[in-house]
C-alpha cells in the first residue's frame, strides 16, 4: 500500500511539472502566451504557430481540425503537456469539442471566455465582433452570447487582412492604421459599446483598433480572458508547477520561417533572454522537430 501511495505521489509530481501547450495558426497566439507569462509565472509554456499553413480562416473545417490535431498530438506525445490551450479562435470553433473527446488532459479554447466577458461588460447590449472568416461563419460567438443573454445584438465582421498585417510584421505601420480605420468605420453606425477581438492576432493591433472605433468602445481580448480559465483549471486540479520556470525555458515552435517568427515574437514578448525558437517539419499527417 505504501509503495502504491508513493507511486501516486510521484505521478502527481510529474504531471504538475509538465508544461502547458498552446497552439495557433501563426503568431497571434503569442498574445495568450504573453498574458500567461504575466499571470502564471512558474509554468513552462510550449507554443506551436502553424505559420506555414496560416491563415486558418478561409480553410475548410476538415483542414482546420486536421492541422489542430497534428499540433495537439505533437505536444501530447512529444512534450508531455498537462494542458492544451487552443490559442486560435478559428481552431477553437472547429476543433475544441473533438479534442476534448479524444484527449485525457484539460483542453481550453478562447471563445467562451471572450463571449462571457463581452456580455458582462456591454451596457447597451450592442456588441461587435471582428474575427477570421471561419470564426464568423461558424456563428459560435453569437451562439455563446445569445445563450447568456438573448437580448444582445451582435454585429460581426471578418477581417482576414488584419491577420496578414500581423504575420507580415506590419502591425505598427501606417498602412495598418489606414486599413483598420477604413475597415472598422461601419461599427460606428452600429452604435456598439463593446468589441470582441475574436482572433488572437488582433490584440497586437489594439492601438489602431481603439482609435478606429473610439475610446468609448471597450475592447475584449478573448485570449487574455482565457488565461483566467487556465488558472482556474490549475487550481481545481491542483496541478500548478512546483518548479519555478520564470519562462526562461519556454519553447516556441513554428512550421514556417523561423527567423521571421523569432523577430516578431521577440519584439512582442519583450523577454530579457533569447527565445528558444524551433522549426517543426510537416511530414505527412504529423509534425517532427527539425534536427
Amino acid at each position: 500500500m505504501l509503495a502504491f501511495f508513493i507511486i501516486l505521489v510521484i505521478i502527481n509530481y510529474m504531471i504538475k511539472n509538465n508544461p502547458i501547450g498552446l497552439v495557433d495558426s501563426g503568431i497571434g497566439g503569442l498574445t495568450v502566451v504573453k498574458e500567461s507569462q504575466k499571470q502564471l509565472p512558474n509554468e513552462q509554456l510550449i507554443y506551436i504557430g502553424d505559420t506555414a499553413r496560416m491563415p486558418y480562416g478561409p480553410r475548410s473545417e476538415k483542414e482546420v481540425i486536421d492541422y489542430t490535431f497534428q499540433m495537439a498530438h505533437y505536444l501530447v506525445n512529444e512534450q508531455n503537456i498537462k494542458m492544451l490551450v487552443i490559442a486560435c479562435n478559428t481552431a477553437t470553433a472547429r476543433a475544441l469539442s473533438q479534442l476534448r473527446e479524444q484527449l485525457c488532459i484539460p483542453v481550453i479554447g478562447v471563445i467562451q471566455p471572450g463571449a462571457e466577458a463581452a456580455v458582462s461588460i456591454s451596457q447597451n447590449k450592442k456588441i461587435g465582433l471582428i474575427a477570421t472568416q471561419g470564426t464568423v461563419e461558424s456563428q459560435v460567438y453569437k451562439e455563446k452570447m445569445l445563450a447568456i443573454d438573448n437580448n444582445v445584438q451582435i454585429t460581426s465582421q471578418a477581417e482576414p487582412e488584419f491577420v496578414t498585417l500581423v504575420e507580415n510584421n506590419l502591425y505598427q505601420s501606417d498602412e495598418a492604421r489606414e486599413v483598420i480605420a477604413h475597415h472598422l468605420s461601419a461599427f460606428k453606425e452600429a452604435n456598439i459599446d463593446t468589441l470582441i477581438l475574436g482572433c488572437t492576432h488582433f490584440p497586437l493591433l489594439t492601438p489602431f483598433i481603439q482609435e478606429a472605433v473610439g475610446s468609448d468602445v471597450t475592447l475584449v481580448d478573448s485570449g487574455a480572458k482565457t488565461v483566467a480559465v487556465m488558472k482556474q483549471y490549475l487550481d481545481e486540479l491542483d496541478i500548478h508547477s512546483e518548479v519555478k520556470h520564470n519562462h526562461s525555458d519556454d519553447i516556441y515552435n513554428t512550421t514556417g520561417d523561423k527567423l521571421k517568427f523569432k523577430t516578431i515574437a521577440s519584439s512582442w514578448l519583450a523577454r530579457n533572454h533569447e527565445l528558444d525558437v524551433r522549426h517543426l517539419n510537416i511530414v505527412g499527417d504529423h509534425l517532427e522537430e527539425e534536427k
